[in-house]
């Protein structure tokens, strides 16, 4: 499989290229569109309770669809749901990743993605505690939200990442979960960033540009706390309904 990109980094496309016969596993409703011949088959990947750790556990959807090329070959094109990046993750053998929450949308035949419990960092760091993992010889295809930053990181090379910004990362890097500033809640609430992690090299970590739990509770706090009142119920009733629009 080839992966070909568009339209990033704010709105990115991934066309994934196959050969005759070959595959490609699509996370559902992430398919936007694919070449005529292309057959596809939609089912719990791994059977039920499989599916129900990825839709319940990691954030994905119960079914999984596989797009099998015409003989002559095809494409399939996929895309997350929030806009930014897409890009595609080399998965070696040797190399395996971990996949935050809700960020895989597509992999090759030779890779296999399964929910796994990240550990109690990612749980208290606010990534759910279950991500997946990518393991065996292909690629893995995730979305970013905003633009894609990749950092290969050197033996005990160390960096800093913000919770809400970590995409992926190889599982050969060593990582913890503290406080921005260390020992003191208050001050790390205060710096409006709460809780980082710490990585260590060697091995692979891709960050995105924005963060989506930021922009949701951002939503949630626009969203109006009353609803207009039904009917006009005279002058008095027209006025109580505006001013909740307008609140």
């Amino acid at each position: 499989m080839r992966v070909d990109t568009r339209h990033a980094p704010a709105f990115t496309v991934a066309r994934c290229v196959l050969d005759g016969n070959e595959t490609v596993r699509v996370e559902g409703g992430a398919m936007i569109a694919h070449s005529a011949g292309v057959q596809l088959e939609s089912k719990a990947q791994g059977g039920v309770m499989a599916g129900l750790k990825r839709s319940v556990l990691g954030g994905g959807s119960f079914f999984v669809t596989t797009y099998t090329a015409p003989p002559q070959g095809g494409w399939v094109d996929v895309a997350g749901v929030l806009p930014g990046d897409t890009v595609s993750i080399d998965v070696e053998p040797e190399t395996p990743f971990f996949l935050r929450r809700g960020s895989w949308i597509a992999n090759s035949a030779g890779v296999q993605v399964d929910t796994q419990w990240g550990g109690m960092a990612n749980l208290f760091g606010g990534e759910g505690g279950f991500g997946y993992r990518a393991a065996g010889q292909g690629q893995a295809i995730v979305s970013i939200y905003g633009a894609v930053d990749m950092m290969d990181l050197a033996d005990g090379e160390q960096v800093t990442i913000d919770t809400g910004h970590v995409v992926a990362y190889s599982l050969s890097v060593r990582f913890q979960m503290r406080r921005a500033v260390q020992g003191r809640t208050i001050q790390s609430m205060k710096s409006g960033e709460g809780w980082v992690f710490d990585f260590w090299g060697p091995g692979l970590v891709l960050l995105q540009s924005r963060n989506p739990d930021a922009f949701a509770s951002w939503v949630a706090e626009m969203v109006p706390n009353e609803q207009p009142r039904e009917g006009l119920g005279g002058l008095g009733g027209f006025g109580g309904g505006a001013g909740s629009l307008f609140r």
